[in-house]
């Protein structure tokens, strides 16, 4: 163990005597993930401008603008009146207000078993968040009224006098539907960006590991360090887990320098620590294998560099370090499902959305265990064909 840990020190110091080693694994992510915060900052809450055209003048109608200003949606929801839709429909068009919803006249009427023309939603191209928003509200009022209507005429078809009516609209009215819709599962706290670009663009860095790690094994094979070091009472067992530690140590230590920065100092929001803290030990784990799977195919330092570009680029394009993963297509989501930094982005954007414990990471840690054991098979079975 002490020559192993010789050797990782060792590769240690002299990666760290290297300017640009800092700033690419070190400062770089940590910067770029700022201001990718700040280009994409999400931060704001959101809010819909509702207009309501009120041709109806009835107590139905009044009951859709005080759902709309109802303590759930306070804060959400900001309500203006309008007396006439043309009104309403320019303020749609100069941004005014989001969406406006026109309730018809006639509308509590039909309560009473009358008719009513539909109620119409105002909305814009430019808002359709808002627009949907809108359109969900009036037409689960408009379900729960035609539900009051319906209980209304049941009980006139069964025998209710029709001077009951009113008596009988006035009951239903305190009613709600039985059937409810409720969000049972995983949180769905809103995503900051900093929380997702932050390991994103750590993993990005350092996945670069790959290439120096890669290089500085070339490095020193052309300089005879490895033969004298291989002359020695060390096995070759120890000289590789003493690299393989040096990296793993490099790309854990730049994991956890880009998270602790983007939560101290840019106010990132993971649910759990500790899975943090597992995605991080796991990505590190990976470039370990990705390095010892370059060092396995190419023969010289050009062809190292060569290649852990290429393969670098190639994970984060298809990971999604760049792009959110709801932003691309589904093919490139399915590919990367064969990455680990794609694995582990999905665990960082569960636990920046409040999921904790295994819910979060428990499927991207068994992904990326995966793919580094299919990596290493590769490796070792190279390995053993150029012995042969």
């Amino acid at each position: 163990m002490r020559v192993v840990l010789a050797i990782a020190a060792k590769d240690l110091r002299q990666r760290l005597r290297d300017r640009s080693a800092w700033v690419i694994v070190f400062l770089a992510p940590v910067l770029i993930s700022a201001l990718m915060a700040l280009a994409f900052n999400n931060n704001d809450t959101f809010r819909a401008n509702l207009g309501v055209v009120d041709l109806d003048r009835g107590p139905a109608a009044a009951g859709l603008t005080e759902v709309l200003k109802s303590p759930e949606l306070r804060g959400t929801v900001h309500v203006r009146s309008y007396g006439a839709e043309a009104a309403a429909r320019r303020a749609v068009d100069s941004g005014d207000v989001h969406a406006a919803i026109v309730v018809p006249q006639g509308f509590t009427a039909s309560l009473h078993g009358g008719t009513a023309a539909p109620v119409r939603v105002l909305d814009s191209v430019d808002y359709g968040l808002q627009a949907q928003l809108a359109r969900a509200v009036t037409e689960s009022y408009v379900a729960q009224v035609n539900a009051d209507r319906l209980s209304v005429a049941t009980a006139v078809a069964a025998g209710a006098p029709h001077g009951d009516i009113p008596h009988l609209a006035a009951k239903a009215a305190l009613l709600r539907l039985p059937e409810q819709i409720r969000a049972q599962g995983l949180p769905d706290d809103p995503l900051k960006v900093i929380s997702y670009f932050g390991p994103s663009m750590g993993m990005f860095f350092v996945l670069f590991t790959v290439g120096f790690a890669a290089r500085g094994y070339f490095v020193e094979q052309q300089q005879g360090t490895l033969a004298r070091i291989a002359a020695a009472p060390v096995g070759r067992g120890a000289l590789l887990i003493g690299k393989s530690v040096s990296t793993f140590v490099y790309s854990l230590a730049g994991l956890a320098t880009v998270t602790l920065v983007s939560w101290l100092a840019f106010d990132a929001e993971w649910a759990d620590p500790l899975g943090v803290a597992a995605l991080s030990v796991a990505m590190a784990v990976s470039v370990v294998c990705l390095t010892a799977l370059v060092i396995a195919v190419v023969r010289t330092e050009q062809q190292a560099q060569g290649l852990a570009s290429v393969l670098v680029f190639a994970l984060v394009l298809l990971g999604g370090n760049f792009v959110f993963a709801s932003g691309s297509t589904p093919l490139i989501r399915r590919l990367a499902l064969f990455t680990p930094n794609g694995w582990a982005l999905r665990g960082f954007t569960d636990l920046g959305t409040g999921v904790r414990g295994w819910d979060a990471v428990g499927a991207p840690l068994l992904g990326i265990a995966l793919f580094s054991a299919a990596v290493t098979a590769l490796t070792v079975l190279l390995l053993r064909l150029r012995r042969t």
